[in-house]
């Protein structure tokens, strides 16, 4: 019973990861509204980055991006996409990561962790100094 939970688990996981990928398709496709474009790439910049937002070593908060919000941010984008254009990007998606191995990184993603975590010391810097 615990190794069919474990192995749907894993096959769940497997499809998330796809599924990032897919996105990662689908924000570059015509055929994407521009609504699932926007949210698409966002979501994929923040996916593919090579730094979490949320470090990982800081107990249990580390681990809710990957495990809570990602997927239902990725979910919820993969919804929007017309059928058509869902299916073409994950055919894309599969053949990118049975060639390639892995996930693609972004270089976007990066830049906006970096960004988000600058803003947030800029933040508590002019909160301790009385600025707000």
């Amino acid at each position: 019973m615990a190794w069919e939970a474990g192995k749907q688990l894993r096959l769940w996981a497997q499809g998330v990861k796809r599924d990032g990928v897919t996105l990662w398709f689908a924000a570059k496709c015509p055929g994407t509204p521009w609504y699932a474009k926007a949210l698409g790439a966002f979501v994929v910049a923040y996916a593919l980055s090579p730094i979490d937002l949320i470090p990982d070593f800081i107990p249990v908060l580390g681990y809710l991006d990957d495990v809570l919000l990602l997927p239902v941010l990725i979910w919820l984008t993969v919804k929007l996409l017309p059928e058509e254009v869902l299916n073409d990007c994950r055919q894309q998606a599969d053949a990118w990561m049975q060639k390639q191995g892995s996930k693609p990184r972004s270089t976007a993603g990066l830049v906006l962790v970096v960004a988000v975590w600058m803003a947030a010391a800029a933040l508590v810097y002019g909160a301790l100094r009385g600025v707000f």
